[in-house]
């Protein structure tokens, strides 16, 4: 079996992303639209993380405020499912606290 996640980007004459969609058929998702992708893949042969970053130029720097927020969250949740070090996300957690706070995000 096989499953695709596809991104589609339109970009202006100065190579900016003026539009990005994305598909995945096994979860009901067709040209959606995005106004950012954080994506990462590890390359386990170079022991690295290869990053593939875009927002759209009209992307509003208060969303991209709770984009990283929510990111930076779902990080953690995903850390603690990988390592079960419990310590380690409460500490991620903790940051992801102060960055909200900083950046005006809680209310």
């Amino acid at each position: 079996m096989t499953s695709e996640i596809k991104f589609s980007i339109d970009l202006d004459e100065n190579r900016v992303p003026e539009k990005l969609q994305w598909s995945a058929e096994d979860g009901g998702v067709n040209q959606q639209e995005a106004k950012a992708i954080m994506l990462s893949i590890w390359d386990s042969k170079a022991q690295e993380t290869l990053r593939i970053d875009l927002w759209t130029k009209d992307m509003p720097v208060d969303e991209m405020k709770k984009f990283f927020h929510q990111t930076l969250v779902a990080m953690s949740d995903t850390f603690q499912r990988a390592t079960d070090d419990q310590q380690m996300t409460d500490t991620m957690k903790d940051f992801c606290e102060y960055f909200a706070e900083k950046m005006d995000l809680i209310k």
